[in-house]
């Protein structure tokens, strides 16, 4: 999905289907698209459609209608958002007893909890190498964006290859350090340390339990 900037004539075309679409609750025919802008032929509909499709404002559903992808449906049909947050339900003490104070206080969203929600992505593992800190195969690893410091656990790509370790790296190379007694340490030589490329930052991982955070590390 290019989501590409649209010009302003698409902008126009995309707001008033969209607009079309919360009203109705379907979307508009290519006749009353044309009348509404004036247009002499369906193929100016057709183009207009085909734009947002390629921008990656609209997708083409198994049943070749088109639709708004995921992601923008909440935000533009203003669909429900509350099943997305955990409810903050009112105030408790954390010193003295005092009153129960019960009150909507909004809720706790994915922003909330990750500030950095942007650079986030997970990918699944296979393998067992890192089952000393936890993270056993079909586990999700929660991946960052971010710098990765020596001795952090993250995703790397080399020679064709991806592997989650602890990495570690000096004027002798790279290390790939597994957390199983039962891998070796995967070496890389200072002269091709630039093959490799640091995928993301682990922060956490997802299992059968539930979200698991990454240990801090002590200084």
């Amino acid at each position: 999905m290019d989501n590409a900037h649209l010009t302003r004539k698409q902008k126009e075309f995309f707001e008033y289907i969209v607009d079309y679409k919360k009203e109705y609750d379907v979307w508009p025919t290519y006749r009353e698209i044309a009348d509404h802008f004036g247009y002499r032929s369906p193929n100016s509909v057709t183009q207009n459609i085909q734009a947002l499709l390629k921008k990656g404002y609209l997708i083409k559903r198994n049943d070749e209608e088109y639709d708004l992808p995921s992601e923008k449906k909440k935000t533009l049909l203003n669909e429900s958002e509350e099943k997305d947050g955990i409810p903050i339900r009112g105030l408790i003490a954390a010193g003295y007893l005092q009153e129960a104070v019960e009150a909507d206080l909004g809720s706790i969203t994915m922003e909330s909890l990750f500030p950095n929600l942007d650079k986030l992505f997970a990918l699944r593992v296979s393998g067992f190498s890192m089952k000393d800190v936890n993270i056993y195969d079909g586990d999700l690893v929660l991946l960052m964006d971010d710098d990765v410091k020596n001795g952090d656990i993250g995703a790397v790509l080399y020679d064709g290859e991806t592997s989650l370790k602890k990495i570690f790296w000096d004027q002798n190379g790279l290390r790939l350090e597994a957390a199983n007694e039962d891998y070796d340490d995967i070496i890389v030589e200072p002269d091709v340390f630039e093959e490799v490329r640091i995928i993301g930052k682990y922060i956490g991982h997802i299992n059968k339990q539930g979200f698991q955070r990454a240990t801090a590390k002590v200084a």
